[in-house]
């Protein structure tokens, strides 16, 4: 049976999938200007969450996940 990866491990591997994309992109400035915008987005996904789990109570928890 695998083991499920948990969110924080996924949201990283996300972040870093996409930084391998970006790479992979051709080098025009609105695909430089995008892939800067999903760089920054996906590494904020994990932050977030990361910042989710040092909830105060469940109301917190739900709070920071929402956004």
């Amino acid at each position: 049976m695998n083991k499920p990866f948990d969110l924080e491990e996924r949201t990283f591997l996300f972040a870093k999938e996409c930084r391998i994309y970006v790479q992979k992109l051709p080098k025009t400035i609105s695909n430089l200007e995008d892939g800067k915008q999903l760089v920054r987005s996906s590494g904020s996904v994990g932050a977030n969450y990361i910042e989710a789990n040092e909830k105060l109570g469940d109301k917190d928890f739900l709070f920071r996940v929402k956004i």
